[in-house]
């Protein structure tokens, strides 16, 4: 692309340095190097965005955060539901032993 913006600005001063310019050719031009900066702009804001989540530790596309947490939260679970289990063994050999 970057080889087409440079051919295309070249073809811009080339056409601007002729005494009767081609108005249609310059539009076009102008047009097309419009587009390529408004691409360049959407793909930097892109890139920004998932930088910005990357370094906030936000939760992203690529990123094990969230598998991460929903495992650490299960196995919290695992734990509480032993603790549990074994008051109610605890309880039920009490209430054998007597």
């Amino acid at each position: 692309m970057q080889v087409q913006d440079t051919t295309g600005k070249g073809t811009v001063i080339l056409e601007l340095s002729k005494e009767k310019t081609n108005e249609r050719l310059l539009d076009r031009q102008a047009a097309a190097f419009t587009a390529s900066v408004q691409h360049v702009e959407a793909e930097l804001s892109a890139q920004i965005r998932y930088l910005t989540q990357v370094a906030t530790g936000q939760p992203h596309e690529g990123s094990s955060y969230s598998s991460r947490k929903d495992c650490q939260m299960a196995l919290k679970r695992v734990d509480y539901a032993r603790l549990k289990l074994s008051e109610v063994a605890r309880t039920c050999e009490q209430m054998l032993e007597n």
